[in-house]
């Protein structure tokens, strides 16, 4: 399934827009980051050489690619595995293991072409067999989270280096589609045993696991096979599964990391501390989930009685500290696919609200919900508080194992936070498609979606309508009656000024290029 929505491990559990779903596409506009400088340097540990001292709040929890799938963790299984494509600092998909590729006239066959003698780091050679092997065990493992992502591949065939992709559909989106979110690639050889990968990683990425504590600690060694090593310079990675957030700041002072991703509750305290602390451009978007297959919610005037109750400018005020925005929709104003048109669609009327429940029958205090989420959130406070005001009670009610009741559509409320795609078709699509997992109502879609999102397919990323096209197919998936999006906030990452300036690729932590001095 396209994307499995991923709790924060340990710390400020279940952050904002750390999910997985959301997009990217050509360009992005004003959503990019300015670089930062670089200066000064951490010495290394033990093993000598440049070290990564990485406290991560998204600790994988499988290291198999594809049971991980495309969440928050993503990055961090970077680390190991490569893709066919990557994202550059645009949003534009750029060649990764595949140094080129071609569509046919039609648009329904893709042929990606593989560098040249690469290896997997257990000995295995990247080529085109390599690649079908990651599609079909995406699209037919029996716990993978990806095989909603993949339905428009219908065959591959491997020859040599050249890995061909029969589509089902015309769709010009697959180079922004497979990248490091979807497929990453791991050795076919580990891959035999998918249990045995998820707790030994093989992949042909920058980096190779040395040691791995599951949901600890994992030790990584630079690869001197990695296709670009020659631009990695760090030469071991420390990445260990960060403690509460208080912690981290001064754990970061102290040396005991030099890298973590942070709340923006702690950004504050970091610039205090000396750190560079910025803002990296993301695809992140909150929702409120709404079951329309079960009462109170098959009654459309319920549902917009809910919509118009929900102020987001709160949970921005409450939640991101300045660093968030409000947003009715899954994408950030100034990406391609944010629609202006659906701006302002069903703005905070609380008085509405209560008089569409009264219209549908219901009395203050008769509609009693539960609000099932995985971890104790300040969201789900929120929610529950704004529904309140209008007579709807909510029950909070946490269920470590959330996600089988979300995906079995068992649910009638939820929230959820989504970290994006890098195919903006995918992720409408993910949230707005019958068989979309991030569709709490599914097989549920608003009438039109399908042919809109069709259309976004069918239209080359360069065409000069691609905008206007993707456009509508946002604003076609916006009428949908199971999803409110309330904000979105970006992620916020403090480093030592020892660690030179990062790639401003939107979403993706890029090691190219990056160096650990010495200050």
């Amino acid at each position: 399934m396209s994307g499995r929505l991923t709790p924060r491990s340990r710390r400020a559990a279940f952050r904002p827009g750390r999910l997985r779903a959301a997009a990217l596409g050509t360009a992005l506009a004003t959503v990019l980051v300015p670089a930062l400088s670089a200066c000064g340097g951490d010495a290394s540990t033990a093993g000598g050489g440049a070290t990564l001292k990485w406290a991560s709040s998204y600790f994988p929890a499988h290291w198999d690619p594809v049971v991980s799938g495309s969440g928050a963790q993503f990055r961090e299984l970077a680390l190991v595995y490569a893709s066919l494509t990557r994202t550059d600092a645009t949003g534009k998909a750029v060649p990764d293991l595949a140094k080129s590729w071609e569509y046919n006239a039609k648009g329904d066959q893709i042929t990606f072409h593989l560098r040249p003698n690469l290896k997997f780091s257990d000995g295995a050679p990247v080529d085109a067999s390599a690649v079908k092997a990651a599609i079909v065990r995406a699209q037919k493992q029996k716990n993978s989270a990806l095989f909603g992502d993949l339905t428009s591949i219908k065959s591959v065939d491997a020859n040599g280096l050249d890995a061909v992709l029969h589509l089902s559909q015309v769709d010009y989106q697959i180079p922004q589609l497979l990248g490091e979110r979807v497929l990453q690639i791991a050795s076919p050889k580990a891959a035999q045993s998918p249990t045995k990968l998820d707790q030994s990683p093989v992949g042909a990425g920058p980096f190779t696991v040395t040691q791995l504590v599951p949901g600890t600690k994992v030790l990584l060694k630079k690869n001197p096979d990695y296709w670009d090593a020659k631009d990695i310079h760090i030469d071991n990675v420390e990445l260990t599964s960060a403690p509460d957030a208080a912690t981290v700041v001064s754990g970061l002072q102290t040396g005991v990391y030099n890298f973590a991703d942070i709340a923006p509750s702690q950004a504050e305290a970091a610039k205090k501390a000396g750190l560079d602390v910025f803002v990296q451009p993301g695809f992140n978007a909150n929702n409120i989930s709404l079951n329309v297959n079960k009462a109170p919610f098959n009654n459309e005037k319920v549902v917009d009685a809910v919509r118009y109750a929900i102020n987001r400018q709160e949970f921005v005020d409450k939640l991101t500290f300045g660093y968030g925005s409000a947003t009715n929709q899954p994408f950030p104003k100034g990406y391609v696919a944010y629609d202006p048109q659906s701006a302002n669609d069903y703005a905070y009327d609380p008085a509405k609200s209560k008089q569409l429940l009264s219209e549908a029958g219901y009395k203050a205090g008769q509609i009693k919900l539960d609000l099932v989420i995985p971890a104790e959130d300040p969201q789900a406070e929120v929610v529950q508080a704004q529904l309140a005001k209008v007579g709807i009670t909510v029950d909070i009610k946490v269920d470590k194992n959330w996600a089988t009741p979300f995906f079995a559509k068992d649910l009638t409320l939820s929230i959820y936070g989504t970290t994006g795609r890098d195919s903006a078709a995918q992720t409408l699509t993910a949230h707005f498609g019958p068989n979309g997992p991030l569709n709490l109502s599914s097989p549920y879609e608003p009438s039109g979606f399908e042919a809109a999102v069709a259309k976004v397919r069918q239209t080359p990323l360069d065409s000069p309508d691609y905008a206007k096209v993707l456009q509508a197919a946002t604003r076609a998936g916006l009428q949908s009656k199971a999803l409110v999006f309330t904000y979105s906030s970006p992620n916020l990452i403090a480093k030592s000024k020892s660690i030179s300036a990062l790639p401003k690729n939107p979403a993706h932590i890029d090691w190219t290029g990056v160096a650990i001095g010495s200050n």
